[in-house]
């Protein structure tokens, strides 16, 4: 079965990594999934082409995934691509609330399109991209948090 991973991944982090493998290792074919807003270009810490390179280094070793770019509907995305499923990561309760939403959507979108969702993994379920640029920005040490493509990309933006 191939499934799409989809985010914005700004910064890719452990959490995102660990779903990933996770998911790459229940499928057939896993595309990590970078979402390319134009509206909010400005609000990203690192280009679209910035977030694939980072993700292509921290899944090398990992056969089955690719890495894309999709601008526009997400389930457009999966049906073009020929995925047969949604894979999404998990922290808490909040995020349930979303992503199921999003599930209920994008089956109306796309009849039969499922959402599978992956619970975080404890020592991840407190990490999210915002509170990792925060404390990148600041000078604290995020090397726990992200993989170390991330973690050299961030020290190259804020020095």
């Amino acid at each position: 079965m191939h499934v799409v991973y989809p985010g914005s991944f700004d910064p890719f982090t452990n959490g995102h990594l660990d779903v990933t493998r996770r998911a790459a290792r229940l499928f057939g074919k896993v595309t990590v999934a970078v979402l390319e807003n134009p509206s909010k270009r400005g609000q990203y810490l690192f280009s679209a082409e910035e977030r694939v390179e980072i993700i292509r280094e921290s899944v090398r070793d990992l056969s089955n995934v690719e890495v894309a770019t999709f601008q526009g509907l997400l389930a457009e995305f999966v049906k073009a691509i020929g995925a047969q499923a949604i894979v999404k990561g998990l922290r808490a309760v909040s995020d349930y609330e979303y992503e199921l939403q999003m599930a209920h959507l994008n089956r109306q979108l796309v009849p039969g399109l499922e959402t599978l969702f992956i619970l975080a993994a404890t020592r991840y379920s407190f990490v999210s991209s915002t509170m990792v640029k925060e404390i990148a920005r600041y000078g604290g040490d995020v090397s726990k948090l992200v993989p170390p493509a991330t973690l050299r990309a961030l020290k190259a933006k804020y020095g």
